[in-house]
């Protein structure tokens, strides 16, 4: 390295974004994760160890896989490479390929390559790279927000270790947030700046798990909020409503209004008002409500009070569920109106409902009576001596693919449970 990039490299340091700044260096500095870099976790022995497979890391934005990718590099003796695959070329692969060779054959160090967003890459592309990760020219580590096992060559997966990062959650988020306002060093420690609890969790909530929203909206709240009297720079929840462009809304999603109104949202569907539905599945969204939350009541009222009557929306709200927990928001936010709007289109019917709940109140309630004799597994040594599957009129021997026959035990043959038609 020249005077140059030394020069160069420490502007990007002190100049860099408040999210770049605040990446971690060590394991130890790493919020999440624990289910992969826990002390007790494979991933956590191999690094500690220098003992690296290629990997590949998955999850969504602002999760940290560029970071741990960063942290291996820091506490490895690899050389490291991070090429983007979406700006990267058959050029700048050679390129780091070569320099790998020369880093193994010159010095003896193996080099990690890191390719943000590989899935970016074109099969001809991975397969490029295949050669090298085989004979470990290149330890590859991978970072995709969609899942690999659809968008990554099979061959380059059979070579790596897959690691799926989880979003991180609220205490994380928040404590990030605490880390960037009093870190003298990397973060924002130097303004003199506090944040309010009821910003830093409206922060930590609206972010959805996404650390890099959290901290440009904390950079700049600190940078572009005046100092109070006492010189400090107050930040509240105001300030961070308009610098991550939420309007905060009166909304606690462990409080009486999350409850009223997930509840107006199933009664709007089951009453068929449409632009009630929409309106406030709007209102969760904007809160920050959990997008798996509102699909799962989305199914609920399929079931529940569409039921019988268009057994399709059913399945149009569980393809929907699937469908958030594929894309995320914002998109989340069309298949889950989709499905909202079918199901509050769709005509009701709750029989399905109640009559397994009357069933269910019954078994409780009374005796187990005997399965009919006819009703009875019959296919096994033994059974036609008991009786068992003798008489059973088969429906498909008989017109219409039907037969008179009592399927209830004798004791009960005439209670009904299901008397709606759909």
């Amino acid at each position: 390295m020249d005077l140059f990039e030394y020069m160069s490299e420490n502007a990007k340091k002190t100049e860099a974004p408040l999210a770049a700044r605040m990446r971690p260096e060590t394991l130890e500095e790493m919020v999440g994760q624990k289910h992969i870099i826990g002390e007790d976790k494979m991933l956590y022995r191999a690094i500690k160890a220098d003992k690296l497979t290629s990997l590949i890391f998955f999850g969504p934005p602002g999760s940290g896989k560029t970071s741990l990718a960063k942290v291996i590099a820091n506490t490895s003796n690899y050389e490291f490479c991070q090429i983007n695959a979406t700006l990267s070329g058959k050029k700048d692969m050679e390129k780091a390929v070569n320099d790998a060779k020369n880093n193994l054959g010159m010095y003896g160090k193996r080099t990690i390559l890191f390719v943000d967003e590989i899935h970016r890459f074109n099969k001809g592309q991975q397969d490029f790279l295949l050669p090298y990760v085989e004979d470990g020219t290149v330890v590859l580590i991978g970072a995709t927000t969609e899942n690999p096992y659809f968008e990554v060559n099979s061959a380059l997966i059979s070579r790596s270790m897959v690691f799926e990062l989880k979003k991180l959650d609220k205490n994380d988020i928040e404590e990030l947030i605490d880390r960037a306002i009093k870190d003298d060093t990397k973060g924002m420690g130097a303004y003199n700046a506090v944040i309010e609890d009821d910003a830093k969790e409206f922060l930590a909530d609206i972010s959805e798990g996404d650390a890099r929203s959290a901290l440009n909206a904390i950079e700049l709240a600190v940078l572009t909020t005046k100092r109070n009297e006492d010189g400090v720079i107050d930040i509240t929840l105001d300030v961070i409503s308009e610098c991550i462009q939420k309007r905060k809304v009166r909304y606690d999603k462990d409080g009486d209004n999350h409850y009223d109104t997930i509840s107006a949202f199933i009664k709007s569907m089951r009453g068929s008002d449409e632009n009630a539905t929409v309106y406030y599945l709007a209102r969760m969204l904007n809160a920050g409500e959990s997008i798996e939350f509102i699909a799962r009541r989305i199914v609920i009222c399929a079931a529940e009070d569409v039921g019988l009557a268009d057994p399709l929306a059913l399945q149009v709200a569980i393809s929907a569920s699937r469908a958030v927990r594929e894309i995320g928001m914002p998109e989340a936010r069309i298949p889950l109106s989709m499905a909202a709007l079918y199901v509050a289109r769709a005509k009701k019917s709750n029989s399905a409902y109640l009559a397994i709940n009357k069933a269910l109140d019954f078994v409780k309630n009374n005796e187990s009576y005997d399965i009919p004799s006819y009703l009875r597994v019959g296919s096994y040594s033994g059974a036609k001596e008991l009786g068992h599957g003798i008489g059973y009129k088969y429906p498909h021997d008989y017109p219409g693919h039907f037969v008179e026959q009592t399927y209830l035990p004798e004791e009960i043959k005439n209670i009904i449970f299901f008397d709606e038609a759909p």
